[in-house]
């Protein structure tokens, strides 16, 4: 990192006598680098006759500021972290102003909140911050280690053997620049600080297993014999996901992530019903979430059977704490038996066959909606098609249909093991756990995409592990520790610093290893595809 530093202006009034100012030239150190001066004055500062006359050149500025025989690693830190902070403050803002104008969701807008206390102030506060101390440990850790191995620290190391093993590691430098991390508890503790130390959790499993991978720690090295085996991979996290995600969206939806279940409601058209058109507007008709809640109440009621108004007007047809789906099962058909059903497809009595009708309602809207988005995403990627279109269209239309069967296979599997259980297990046995195993058996439909969708798994057992955690705190499995979600963070920062340390390769994503990069004040750089690239070349060369 170390750098000349040379420092411009940021307004037309700073004269070229004015930057010998020892304040003022420190201030430039820290806001401006010499190449972003170079660049400001290039593009902007030159082209005014008024700026040019004002403001100094590219070379005084470099002859005035510059120390010699000192870096400028601590004036970049500090620019950086001035950077994250204002670039973070302004997203956002920005963000705000669109959630209220084009979204039109509830804004803090015109409420007087002390700065201290404004979460967007202290979000950026917090990642500007850990960005500028991991840099200063990271620095500062690697100068500690580099100087406990030379010749004069020997006296040092004898006396003090274990914390100079600990001290002198390769490690040491990573492991302690994730200290850092604490700083993340300078932002409120509430869902996203939880959503921030869940995702570095995922994403330090995530690198740790691919490095024990690479390593040979699971599956032995390669020409060892034992090979991993093709159905492995991160679509088995799926089926357990959707598994305890179905059982809290039963019973606990108050822990369950509310656009999650908007989006199953949404796309469940057989199994849920919604108010008709023509229905009379003075009676009432239960919503969505009553009836996933009385579902849950049959579950705890052990399934009690069906009888039918049309057949038997005399009788007492509900329980009165099933009451509220009483406009769904009244007109229900005479021939179902199970309450469930009645509830889910009230219309039908065959389950399989109402499981096909939502098949046959689903998939074309699914298959629009995923045409849609792949199609968006496709159009950087144009040039492949000018160089092969079939088989680029193959390709596409190949990830919609498998997209497509994907979720709905999911959601309409989740919803049919629930009459599939009915006709399989007793009314006693495993009453509420079957929701679990309904959502596993959703879950399964991962397979098909198993090679692409890795991200939205990934993204599935977050949400679940999420979701996991509030019931184990709403029902009292588990004590939350205050500040835990920092102390998860500080762990998966550490983590990921000594996978990238010991194999950055093991770190598949490129922005992942240039943010990595970036926090030890190496510069926003992939080393391993700089690396890669240079192999490369150097094999065409030698061509």
């Amino acid at each position: 990192m170390a750098s000349p530093s040379a420092e411009g202006s940021k307004g037309p009034r700073v004269s070229a006598k004015s930057t010998t100012d020892p304040i003022l030239r420190n201030a430039l150190r820290y806001t401006i680098s010499a190449k972003e001066y170079e660049t400001l004055h290039k593009y902007i500062t030159s082209r005014s006759k008024v700026l040019k006359r004002n403001v100094p050149s590219v070379a005084k500025v470099e002859k005035l500021v510059e120390r010699h025989g000192r870096d400028d690693y601590n004036a970049a830190a500090v620019r950086a972290a001035l950077r994250v902070f204002v670039a973070t403050g302004a997203g956002l803002k920005l963000w705000s102003l669109a959630k209220e104008r084009v979204l039109g969701l509830e804004s803090s807008r015109g409420k007087k909140i002390p700065l201290w206390r404004n979460p967007n102030f202290r979000l950026s506060l917090s990642l500007s911050t850990i960005l500028l101390l991991h840099r200063i440990l990271y620095r500062f850790f690697t100068r500690l280690r580099a100087h406990l191995l030379t010749p004069e620290a020997r006296p040092f190391r004898q006396r003090n053997k274990r914390t100079s093993r600990t001290l002198t590691s390769s490690l040491a430098p990573a492991v302690g620049a994730s200290l850092a991390g604490v700083m993340l508890a300078v932002y409120p503790s509430d869902q996203l600080r939880i959503t921030i130390a869940i995702y570095a959790l995922s994403r330090a499993a995530e690198f740790a297993y691919n490095h024990a991978e690479d390593e040979g720690w699971i599956w032995g090295r390669k020409g060892s014999g034992l090979e991993r085996p093709w159905w492995w991979g991160s679509w088995m996290l799926f089926p357990f996901s959707c598994g305890q995600l179905l059982h809290a969206f039963v019973f606990d939806r108050d822990c369950f992530p509310k656009a999650y279940g908007d989006f199953i409601l949404q796309n469940s058209p057989q199994y849920v019903h919604f108010r008709p058109a023509d229905y009379p507007s003075n009676l009432p008709w239960p919503s969505t979430d009553e009836v996933v809640d009385k579902l849950g109440d049959m579950a705890r009621l052990k399934y009690p059977p069906f009888i039918s108004p049309i057949l038997f007007p005399d009788r007492t047809t509900l329980p009165s704490a099933l009451a509220a789906v009483s406009p769904i099962t009244s007109p229900a058909h005479p021939l179902i038996t199970s309450l469930t059903c009645a509830t889910l497809h009230p219309s039908d009595p065959s389950c399989l066959r109402a499981y096909l009708t939502y098949w046959i309602r689903i998939f074309p809207r699914l298959t629009r909606f995923f045409t849609l988005i792949f199609v968006v995403l496709s159009l950087p990627k144009y040039r492949s098609f000018y160089r092969s279109p079939i088989l680029t269209l193959n390709s596409l239309a190949s990830r919609i249909l498998r997209y497509a069967t994907f979720l709905a296979g999911s959601i309409g599997t989740s919803w049919a093991s629930i009459c599939l259980f009915q006709q399989l297990f007793p009314k006693h046995f495993l009453s509420t756990q079957r929701f679990f195993l309904g959502g596993i058996l959703g879950g399964l439909w991962g397979l098909i995409v198993r090679r692409d969708a890795r991200s939205e798994f990934l993204y599935g057992a977050r949400a679940s592990l999420d979701s996991l955690w509030k019931v184990g705190k709403k029902r009292g499995w588990w004590r939350g520790i205050r500040g835990g979600d920092v102390g998860l963070f500080v762990a998966s920062l550490m983590v990921i610093n000594v996978v990238y340390e010991r194999d950055a390769r093991a770190i598949r994503s490129g922005l992942v290893r240039r943010g990595v990069s970036s926090l030890r004040g190496q510069g926003l750089r992939d080393w391993v595809a700089e690396e890669d690239k240079r192999i490369e070349d150097e094999k065409r060369a030698a061509m």
